[in-house]
């Protein structure tokens, strides 16, 4: 596995990022176009409407089976950041830091969160700033 840093560690699975989204663009078009060309031919109205209602589920579906799961463990990732913050300090994180903060720390080493989460909370640092600021990125192969 080749070395996490800030330039490479986000994920994308191309069959499902990619593929999928793609194909379900695709299909979402071809159905309202299908619908509209439908509008004047009642015979097909009816499946053409239930095409596009089908797509449009699918979009849904594709958006929310990608975000409930992240939301459940950004909650894990800020309950174990705390944790861990609070190991090395004695202190919990600041409630200045926001959710993205807090994410964004997870890839700084224990010698260096401590004082780049007190920076954060200062300084207001966008998590693209904390994940610069690293020196020695902790890798996070855990995230899905």
């Amino acid at each position: 596995m080749k070395e996490q840093n800030h330039k490479n560690h986000a994920q994308y699975v191309p069959g499902f990022h990619f593929i999928t989204a793609a194909a379900i663009i695709a299909l979402l078009i071809g159905s309202i176009v299908n619908l509209y060309n439908s509008l004047y031919d009642h015979a097909n109205l009816y499946s053409a409407s239930l095409i596009c209602l089908a797509a449009i589920i699918l979009c849904l579906l594709f958006w929310y089976i990608r975000s409930f799961p992240l939301r459940a463990q950004d909650r894990a990732i800020r309950a174990e950041e705390n944790f861990r913050h609070f190991v090395l300090t004695g202190r919990r994180l600041d409630n200045r830091l926001t959710l993205s903060q807090i994410i964004a720390l997870r890839f700084a080493p224990d010698e260096e969160m401590p004082m780049l989460a007190q920076r954060a909370a200062e300084e207001n640092l966008s998590s693209k700033d904390i994940k610069n600021s690293i020196t020695n990125w902790k890798p996070d192969h855990h995230r899905v």
